[in-house]
């Protein structure tokens, strides 16, 4: 598998979404009492290549077991079967910003935090879990609108200077946010930032900009549900978000793994990192990081998208902090 840079990272082409293995969102739930196969996933993913896994301390079933997801991540790194030199090959990014309240579940996701204080507990936290003295990629979760955007983010720039982060990167952000972002905090090159994560897809493409500003600036971008959504697969293969199915039997391969190679192929930036839960499933979209599309491909698939949705209401314009 190719390589493609986070900062001063090198890795897989594609990453590993973990967040399904703990539970989440409630349609796996079934996953929790799954937890050999869990890390099982994790370990295909981890043999056939792929050295980018990520996950966020909200990865969790409940209110009161954050970071769930990110201890079964740093179990599955242990007792991999890899060398020491492999393991340390694997990047694992983490997340924080989002607070659960007591007895909150999946749905009652909507609090945010980023307070000075708050962080630093949380990367505290986090590094505790993953059993690492730094976090190679944290990435701030969600925008605080009790703070403003100048405040919160320098917040989130100290993160560096506490010790217990190597590099930052931004999620679920719109390019207002990631110019003044950078404007403060800097490009990759200067020590600033080196990721976004957004939701993009056939079926979610807001935020195009935001991918066209990242690969400008050298930052990598890294789309999460990048198919779509785990509730969403079957309309991804039924045709729905535009000719994929048709495209992917032309090449034999799966509607799964067409889509990678679109990502890969329309963006020298792109990291998609679909979440699985079955070993088929990730050596499947491995598939798509094999395939060069052709200007035909391309253009078959283009012509047959769908119109945007609409975007999400969390992607706010910076002058609303």
């Amino acid at each position: 598998m190719q390589n493609r840079r986070i900062g001063k990272f090198e890795v897989s082409t594609i990453g590993l979404g973990c967040m399904p293995l703990s539970g989440m969102p409630p349609s796996r739930a079934h996953m929790l009492d799954k937890r050999d196969q869990a890390i099982a996933t994790i370990h295909t993913a981890l043999d056939a290549g792929i050295t980018f896994l990520d996950t966020a301390d909200i990865y969790s079933p409940t209110w009161n077991s954050m970071g769930h997801n990110e201890i079964l991540v740093a179990e599955a790194l242990r007792s991999w079967s890899g060398s020491d030199a492999a393991k340390k090959s694997v990047v694992v990014a983490t997340k924080a910003g989002i607070t659960r309240a007591p007895g909150a579940d999946w749905f009652g996701i909507s609090g945010r935090n980023a307070s000075e204080h708050y962080l630093y507990r949380a990367v505290e936290a986090s590094a505790g879990r993953l059993g690492t003295s730094k976090i190679q990629l944290w990435q701030h979760h969600r925008l605080d609108p009790s703070f403003t955007f100048e405040d919160q983010f320098s917040n989130v720039m100290k993160l560096k200077d506490h010790g217990y982060v190597e590099s930052i990167g931004l999620s679920n952000v719109n390019l207002s946010q990631l110019n003044r972002a950078v404007k403060i905090g800097g490009t990759p090159e200067e020590g600033g930032i080196v990721s976004v994560q957004n939701e993009y897809s056939p079926r979610y493409r807001r935020g195009e900009d935001v991918r066209q500003r990242c690969e400008e600036l050298g930052i990598a971008f890294l789309p999460w549900s990048p198919l779509g959504g785990i509730d969403n697969g079957e309309k991804l293969a039924a045709g729905n978000y535009g000719k994929f199915d048709q495209v992917a039997k032309k090449h034999n391969i799966s509607v799964y793994a067409l889509t990678i190679a679109w990502h890969l192929t329309t963006s020298g930036v792109t990291i998609p990192i679909p979440g699985a839960t079955r070993r088929e499933s990730i050596l499947d979209t491995i598939r798509g990081s094999e395939i060069r599309l052709t200007s035909d491909d391309l253009q078959d698939i283009q012509d047959s998208l769908p119109a945007l949705a609409d975007i999400h209401p969390e992607l706010i314009d910076v002058s609303e902090l």
